[in-house]
Order: C-alpha cells, then sequence, then structure tokens
C-alpha cells in the first residue's frame, strides 16, 4: 500500500472482510461487542489490538476502516472519525489545552470554530491570541515560549484567504506548539498539509468526502500517539464518535472523492476567471487567480485552487438576495463541498453571530456570496449566474 496513488488508496486502503468475503465494506450495526471469557474482556479492556472492539463509542469495525482509509491517504500515522466535523474540531483541541495554555490562532474562521475559541475556551482558563493569518510577522510576535497550539484554517471560510502553512508550522514547531489545521476547503484531494507541518488535521467529512449530502462526520488525522493516547481518551468519553452506517456512507464517498473534487475545482477556475471584471461584481475570490493575494502560496501550498469561489456582489444585501433568488441550477444552503452546486449569504447564515466590525475585519462584506460548485455543466452553471447577475 505505501507505492499505491492516493486514488487507489481511497478505494482500497483500510478494508477489513468477514468470512464471507463481501466486496463492498460491511456495515456492522452493533453497538457492543461479545467476549468468550471474562479473562477476555479484562485483557481487552488493559490494551486492545486494531482488530479487537469493545463499544461502539471507542471503536467499530466500519468505522475503523474509514480512519485507516483516510489515514492512508492523508498520509498520517492514525485517524479518529467523529460524529460532525465540528466534533472533530472540538475534539482536536479540547484534547490538547488545559486551563492556564496559550493558543494562537487565525482570525478568519469558520463562525462555529471561532465560536469555539472565541467564547468557549476562555471559559475554562485558555487564553486565546487572534491574529491575521497572512501576516507572518503576527503569527512570530503572538507566538509565545507558552504557546501550547496553533489553530488555522488552510484556506478560511468565506474569504478564501490561504495560510502558508510550512512558515507558521516552523514558528510554531520552535515554540513546541502542535498546529492544528481545519482543511476542509483544501480537501483531501489537493493539500499537503501534513507534509508543509501539520501535527493534526481536521476535515468535515459531511464535505467533500461525502460530497453528496447525505450525512454528518468528521475526522482527525495525526500520529498514533496523538489519536490514541490523546485524542481517544477525550472523544471516547464525551461521546463524539461516528456512527457505523455514516462511516460506510463516508467511505463510498472516498471511492470517488478525487474524480469530483479535480472536476469541481476544474468549474470552479472555470467560474471564477468567467465572472472576474463582470460589472455587477466588486471581487471575485478564489486562490488560483492571478488576482488573488494569495495565489502564489496557494499554487505552492495547493494541487488546485478548491470547489469554492467567493462573490463580492456591488449593492451589498439587496443585491447579493437578487442574485440568489433567481438562482435556478445553483441551490440557497449553508453546506458546500456536494456534487450539487450550493450558494449561501455569510452574513446572514454562518457568520451572522459577528458584530458589523468583526465581518468588515475578516473582509465578509454584505454583498459577499460563497458559491460552492457541484458537478453539473460547467457552461450551465455560467448560464444560471448571468442569468442571475442579469436581475440585479
Amino acid at each position: 500500500m505505501e507505492k499505491w496513488s492516493p486514488r487507489t488508496k481511497a478505494v482500497h486502503a483500510g478494508t477489513r472482510r468477514s468470512q464471507y468475503g463481501e466486496m463492498s465494506e460491511a456495515i456492522f450495526m452493533t453497538q457492543g461487542f461479545l467476549y468468550d471469557t471474562p479473562e477476555q474482556a479484562e485483557a481487552r479492556f488493559i490494551e486492545s489490538d486494531p482488530d479487537e472492539f469493545i463499544y461502539a463509542r471507542y471503536g467499530n469495525p466500519t468505522v475503523k476502516m474509514f480512519e485507516d482509509r483516510i489515514a492512508a491517504l492523508e498520509g498520517t500515522e492514525d485517524a479518529f472519525a467523529t460524529a460532525s466535523g465540528m466534533a472533530a474540531v472540538n475534539g482536536a483541541v479540547f484534547a490538547n489545552v488545559k486551563a492556564g495554555d496559550h493558543v494562537v490562532s487565525s482570525r478568519a474562521l469558520f463562525g462555529s470554530c471561532l465560536y469555539i475559541l472565541e467564547d468557549i475556551l476562555p471559559r475554562f482558563g485558555v487564553e486565546v491570541t487572534f491574529v491575521d493569518g497572512t501576516d507572518l510577522a503576527a503569527w512570530e510576535n503572538a507566538i509565545r515560549d507558552d504557546t501550547k497550539m496553533v489553530f488555522l484554517e488552510t484556506v478560511a471560510n468565506p474569504t478564501l484567504e490561504v495560510i502558508d502553512l510550512e512558515a507558521v508550522a516552523k514558528l510554531a514547531h520552535a515554540k513546541s506548539a502542535v498546529v492544528v489545521v481545519d482543511n476542509v476547503f483544501a480537501t483531501p484531494v489537493f493539500s499537503h498539509a501534513v507534509a508543509q507541518g501539520a501535527d493534526i488535521v481536521v476535515y468535515s467529512a459531511t464535505k467533500h468526502i461525502d460530497g453528496q449530502g447525505r450525512c454528518l462526520g468528521g475526522v482527525i488525522c495525526g500520529t498514533t500517539q496523538m489519536i490514541r493516547k490523546t485524542i481517544e481518551p477525550y472523544l471516547k468519553h464525551t461521546g463524539g464518535s461516528l456512527s457505523p452506517f455514516n462511516a460506510w456512507v463516508m467511505l463510498k464517498g472516498l471511492e470517488t472523492m478525487q474524480l469530483r473534487c479535480e472536476a469541481q475545482a476544474a468549474t470552479a477556475l472555470k467560474v471564477a476567471q468567467a465572472l472576474e471584471g463582470h460589472p455587477k461584481l466588486a471581487r471575485v475570490l478564489y486562490p488560483y487567480l492571478a488576482s488573488h493575494p494569495q495565489c502564489d502560496v496557494a499554487k505552492r501550498q495547493m494541487d488546485a485552487g478548491g470547489t469554492v469561489v467567493s462573490l463580492d456582489i456591488k449593492g451589498g444585501k439587496d443585491e447579493a438576495f437578487r442574485l440568489l433568488n433567481a438562482l435556478n441550477i445553483i441551490s440557497i444552503s449553508n453546506n458546500l463541498g456536494d456534487s450539487k452546486s450550493l450558494v449561501t449569504h455569510p452574513t446572514t447564515t454562518t457568520h451572522q453571530r459577528l458584530t458589523d466590525e468583526q465581518r468588515a475585519a475578516l473582509g465578509i462584506t454584505n454583498g459577499l456570496v460563497r458559491l460552492s460548485i457541484g458537478l453539473e455543466d460547467g457552461d450551465d452553471l455560467l448560464a444560471d449566474l448571468h442569468h442571475a447577475l442579469d436581475a440585479i
């Protein structure tokens, strides 16, 4: 398996077959497991091998297949699957900090990530410093000798800022801080986060891994020591584990993820290039556009620009709503990474809890819309967008 390409690993890695030799991965819908003797139960609770299970909150054969497959694909030793992407973020952060610790984070974050770092962590005595993620001097000034963790989105939601992960990781590791990255927008297909210095990589599997709008899931990737000695004890006792059925859906999603993401990213670039300079748009944001402030970083760090394009509509909220209401193919939803194209207005949805000042600091204007490109024909999507722009 070491020599397999990522596309092959996404189909075959981690497969476990029962005595029946099933072709498709089996769904082990059970919450508990039996023991032949009390001695066997005692031994398993002390230390179990990868093919021994205790309770579904601790692990499950179907879930383990998903964990092994995504770890092989990501290039980490191990992974722990969670009930949602936010369960993964929560687990990765809270398992690694305690009262008195210091965390440095990029300021541009998904609303729920920001809530954990800005509202919840300080309640438990953890100090958090926020910085402009694109400013390396700000990172260097903020990371201290007592900094325990650095947290960032490699590509920020929804403004698509791209952070120089390798440079930030070097600064963090110089102070022995753990580097945790939310890598959803970069995707497991286009990112090389581990090679660039990430210690823990977090995904919302709900997005590109499932990629077909079916169920929630998340995953934390890292070393075996980190996953089994730090992450697992926290998550198995707090209940954030992934269900066997959802793990099976994620396994099926991994089989086609690279094909889907490559097609979606190609269309996203086509849409971004076609719409850049449109008279009714103040900005078109896409990491692989030459006009993007971090285009060079994005091309060095990612194999493609991703599946999301952000459009800043002149005229603010009213005109953005006119555009959304005029779309026929593209659906209004706050999800992303789906095979169907989706659009959302962050100011009134995903980032509505932020103050006007906070949104302004992040570059989230009243006219900004986040467009997640699906698998539809690119010309059809452009026709839909041009029709909607004509309605403004």
